[in-house]
């Protein structure tokens, strides 16, 4: 058994790629909402020298030259209004391409913003299944590029669409970006398939996959403080589109598929991670089809399915609708204080690496197995999280309570990362990054009904208290039984399917060859 190189290795560096991309996507995912708040602006009045009011409908300037327009003080604006008051055309080559002050706001209605929130999952659902392949067949180097670069592309065209195209340019935009993010993910699980060994396995994902929440710490106060400073709400699209394209860049350079495709990988470092993997087939031109008949009767799969579920509905329902509730139920403005909305993420990102390192010392030093590591830190994740939710529903209205509550859900929900999402690499290596799409394609579709079953449940009462507790039941309930369902039918053993032995086959197919031939030899022993 080879040993683990002690030295800095690629397939650390390999880990810190794939964290600065996924951050990259999840910061360019999350800027969409603070970044509405800069572009969207109430309906403001303008009164004319007839005393008459003039509403615009359509787009306004910044509050900064309020004064100007009131005074009627245009040209120096570089912008005038047409007869009607209802749009702003703007002059001047900086102006025109939005890259100097003022900039446009929008007067669009919730209902319109809600729809630009949105289509960004409209996209990302729906190639979640054939980006799995995508990466399976063509490599997840490629493919992560590829999402960068069109990330970049859409991101620096997104604020001119916004003022020549509207509404409608975002949404079209922002479901590209989510199709083009939908590789992300599966690839990413692909990558760790080929490169995480059984003993630091948890310890990578969970960092590469940490990134998701130090994107929030960081994506949220980067993009306040774009959008408030001279670059105006179009430097934050500029900013994430520039960041994506060097990350493009930096993926396709130092990023590799496989170890035995990596060219400055050290022998004693290849043959580790390769014998850990069991892939001595690593160095095959193409990689074997998917097994989909078998791969879908795995019962660990359909475990996984559940479990992600589970956890993606707590997930967006602790973003989406716990603020809600504090806001018009307890009447707590968690994010008045930005303090107080990154320590939970904060403290998330530190117990990660926690959790990580523990998992994998349990299994190392083989104090349980892997399928039971796996369903430990699942329940770990999951059932503080399942309590928090009915605890948080009965608070008393108190910020610093809140907080601790809040705080304590985020600190053992990441375990799950060390549970279910890492257990797809367990059961198939070779085919992580297929069932990570087909698990991450149902949780989001699932997921996505969450606001929907709130809305139903509230139906407009919405500061209703024992309404928003049975919501909070939805939530906890499914936690709770979806991490039951998993520590009942998961597994973490290496699946049978997951990598073909091309030695037995070659030598099964010999015999299957040489059979005929034999038997008319010995038919014509008997004959002589």
């Amino acid at each position: 058994m080879v040993t683990a190189p002690k030295s800095w290795g690629q397939r650390h560096q390999q880990c810190v790629l794939l964290f600065l991309c996924l951050g990259t996507a999840y910061s360019m995912r999350s800027c969409m909402g603070v970044s509405l708040v800069a572009m969207v602006k109430h309906e403001t009045k303008i009164i004319e020298n007839n005393n008459t009011e003039s509403i615009l409908n359509n787009i306004t300037l910044d509050a900064n030259i309020t004064t100007e327009l009131l005074d009627v003080k245009v040209p120096q604006t570089n912008a005038y209004l047409n007869d009607s008051y209802k749009e702003i055309k703007l002059e001047g080559f900086f102006n025109v391409l939005l890259l100097a002050p003022p900039y446009p706001t929008f007067t669009w209605s919730k209902q319109v913003q809600d729809t630009i929130m949105s289509s960004f999952f409209w996209g990302y659902v729906v190639l979640q299944i054939p980006a799995g392949q995508l990466a399976h067949r063509f490599g997840s180097t490629a493919l992560l590029t590829i999402a960068l670069i069109i990330n970049c592309i859409v991101s620096l065209v997104l604020p001119l669409a916004a003022y020549y195209g509207g509404w409608v340019s975002i949404v079209i935009c922002r479901i590209i970006q989510g199709l083009s993010q939908a590789c992300i993910i599966p690839s990413l699980h692909t990558t760790l398939g080929k490169w995480a060994p059984l003993a630091e396995r948890a310890r990578m994902s969970a960092f590469v996959y940490g990134a998701s929440a130090l994107g929030a710490v960081l994506g949220l106060p980067i993009t306040g403080f774009i959008a408030s400073s001279a670059m105006g709400w179009p430097g934050i699209f500029r900013f994430y589109g520039t960041l994506s394209g060097i990350m493009a860049v930096v993926i396709w350079k130092l990023g590799a598929d496989s170890p035995a495709k990596h060219t400055k990988i050290t022998p004693e470092e290849k043959l580790y991670i390769e014998q850990e993997l069991h892939q001595h087939n690593g160095n095959q031109k193409k990689n074997p089809p998917v097994p989909w008949s078998r791969l879908l009767r795995s019962r660990g799969l359909y475990s996984i399915v559940v479990a992600h579920i589970g956890y993606t509905w707590g997930h967006v329902f602790f973003y989406s609708e716990v603020p809600s509730y504090m806001n018009k139920v307890m009447g707590v403005n968690i994010k008045a204080n930005g303090m107080l909305t990154a320590l939970p993420f904060l403290v998330m990102w530190f117990t990660n690496f926690f959790f990580s390192w523990i998992s994998d010392m349990i299994i190392v030093k083989k104090y349980l197995s892997v399928t039971t590591t796996r369903k430990l830190a699942n329940t770990i994740g999951s059932v503080p999280a399942s309590i928090g939710f009915i605890v948080l529903a009965y608070a008393p209205n108190n910020i610093y309570i809140v907080e601790v509550i809040l705080v304590v859900i985020c600190a053992f929900n990441i375990a799950s990362h060390v549970g279910f999402k890492v257990n797809h690499i367990d059961i198939s290596p070779n085919f992580a990054g297929t069932m990570m799409s087909i698990s991450n394609f149902s949780s989001n579709l699932v997921a996505s009904l969450a606001p929907i079953v709130t809305g139903f449940i509230l139906k407009d009462d919405v500061e209703n208290q024992y309404l928003w507790r049975q919501v909070f039941f939805v939530a906890s309930g499914l936690y709770f039984f979806s991490n039951l369902i998993y520590v009942l039918l998961g597994t973490a053993e290496l699946a049978d399917w997951n990598d073909p032995d091309p030695v037995s086959e070659e030598i099964a197919r010999e015999e299957q060859e040489e059979t005929p031939m034999l038997k008319i030899q010995n038919e014509q022993k008997v004959d002589s």
